[in-house]
């Protein structure tokens, strides 16, 4: 399970302002995955992150959280300025796929009706493993499920049948804030998941440093395996 985790350097949707001081302050922990979102830094700030993650041998991700095609299209472009990895999110759209298709970026694009801010979940299973089918015939690599933020049912019932039906890697992202949620994400099996306003509100640890709270979060996933 701990291989599966993203830490989101954010809180309510937005990049903390010390997220660099957090990261280096927690990178000798045993977390391969580390990203934050393209709002609350300056882009100059992001790249310095972004560096200063690669270099200390991490896989990096950025996720967008915009849904017209000229925002989604300037995230894609700001991930591969900074030197991310992947890019979590986005509205699907051709010509984002087309731009990523040009670089090395890995793309995970939402499924499903996704709207406002913090963001929400809309749309039958059905229809997000259609996405899914499409999105893989494309060339996306894997697809971003904010199944947590699901609106139109069991949020558990749609994330579990989704990972398992469909047919490219998910990332199970949004709201996964304690013990047992990951041990429902554990049973979902999901590619990846991401954490971060978690650790920032001291879910794991009341009144203990966001090292503490992840502490708390890597031992918990050891014990999982």
């Amino acid at each position: 399970m701990l291989e599966k985790l993203i830490v989101m350097l954010t809180h309510n949707d937005v990049t903390v302002e010390d997220a660099k001081e957090i990261f280096e302050a927690n990178k000798d922990l045993p977390v391969q995955n580390w990203g934050f979102k393209d709002v609350g830094l300056e882009p100059g700030k992001m790249k310095e992150l972004c560096a200063m993650m690669k270099e200390a041998g991490k896989t990096t991700y950025l996720e967008v959280v915009t849904y017209s095609e000229e925002e989604c299209l300037r995230g894609a472009k700001l991930a591969v300025e900074c030197g991310f990895d992947c890019l979590l999110g986005t509205i699907y759209y051709d010509s984002v796929m087309d731009y990523v298709k040009t670089t090395d970026l890995k793309y995970f694009p939402f499924v499903g009706k996704v709207s406002q801010s913090p963001s929400i979940l809309e749309g039958s299973c059905d229809y997000m493993l259609e996405q899914a089918e499409k999105f893989k015939k494309a060339g996306a690599v894997g697809v971003d499920l904010l199944g947590y933020r699901y609106v139109e049912g069991d949020a558990n019932v749609l994330s579990a049948a989704f990972v398992k039906a469909s047919c490219i890697p998910t990332v199970l992202a949004g709201s996964i804030g304690s013990k047992e949620r990951m041990k429902l994400v554990k049973q979902m099996n999901p590619a990846y998941f991401t954490m971060g306003s978690a650790l920032f509100t001291k879910n794991f640890v009341k009144d203990g440093t966001f090292r503490e709270n992840l502490e708390a979060v890597t031992d918990f996933l050891r014990e999982q395996a």
